[in-house]
């Protein structure tokens, strides 16, 4: 007797950043850049679109996940995790939404299981989509803004520096293995781990 494999994922990972080429290399699509590591080191492009994003199935840690980076523009970005959510029917908890921080240090991870949107528009956008905030995030720092009175948006989507580059490649890598590590063995080997 055939058994039709189950096509569920049983978690999403959700990069994110801004569409376009205009925002390609800015500090604001560090999660966008995060998902395309992923996605080449398992060997697969986020070529297939719906739910407002780029994306495609593969395993992480074991587990069978959807890997999406939304087409939306960041302040939007709840609109497709929201669509990929009920379509897998996939509970907060086990989305995990990899982004900037401003108020970390270039290069410094942070893994957290919950928490408010930090000023970070994406973040906001998914809490009010999701209607809640316990959904894990593996922050990326992408460092302070130079001078307090220097305009946010005008921050984050800038470029990277040569020097940030440098700090920012083995960050990409830390934050993929974090992932596999999240999903393997749970969230305070995780934190223990890359915090």
């Amino acid at each position: 007797m055939l058994f039709k494999k189950p096509s569920g994922v049983s978690w999403i990972v959700v990069g994110l950043g801004n569409p376009g080429s205009k925002y390609q290399n800015t500090r604001h699509n560090i999660g966008f850049i995060t998902a395309d590591y992923i996605a080449d080191e398992k060997r697969v492009k986020l070529n297939k679109v719906k739910f407002k994003a780029s994306y495609n199935i593969l395993t992480i840690g074991g587990e069978k996940c959807l890997l999406m980076k939304p087409n939306t523009y960041m302040n939007l970005s709840g609109d497709a995790v929201k669509e990929a959510a009920t379509f897998y029917k996939v509970p907060a908890d086990h989305i995990i939404v990899i982004f900037d921080d401003c108020s970390l240090p270039c290069g410094k991870l942070r893994i957290r299981q919950n928490g408010s949107a930090g000023g970070h528009n994406g973040i906001k956008s998914i809490i009010a989509q999701l209607g809640t905030d316990a959904f894990p995030r593996i922050k990326i720092g992408v460092g302070e803004k130079p001078h307090p009175d220097y305009d946010m948006a005008d921050w984050v989507l800038s470029a990277f520096s040569e020097q940030d580059k440098k700090l920012l490649k083995p960050a990409v890598e830390n934050a993929a293995k974090a992932l596999e590590v999240f999903i393997s063995d749970g969230p305070d080997r995780a934190m223990n781990k890359f915090n």
